[in-house]
């Protein structure tokens, strides 16, 4: 009973160890937009098209357009860019290009 209380009370505290890491820091990712009809069509195009496509439609700045079509090669980055396009995200992390 004793062996089990330890490992659940160790268990606790590695998982609460990763919660700070994982938390968004205040001011790197961004500002939201808002959903619209421009930023749906953006988001559609961003995943079936090409990553970028929906920057681009949503008027972001060339650097951030180029970043998510070059990213677009990983099949991964698809999702992001999708996200990124449907809530019309301004700004970003690595000097407000993702």
């Amino acid at each position: 009973m004793l062996k089990k209380a330890i490992l659940v009370l160790v268990l606790c505290a590695v998982c609460s160890m990763f919660t700070p890491a994982m938390a968004k820091p205040a001011g790197t990712h961004g500002t939201d937009g808002e959903v619209s009809g421009r930023s749906v069509g953006a988001a559609v195009c961003s995943l079936l098209i090409w990553p970028g496509i929906g920057q681009a439609i949503n008027k972001q700045n060339k650097e951030k357009n180029v970043t998510h079509a070059v990213l677009g090669l990983t099949g991964v980055f698809r999702l992001w860019s999708f996200y990124d396009a449907l809530v019309d995200r301004n700004g970003g992390v690595w000097h407000n290009r993702i």
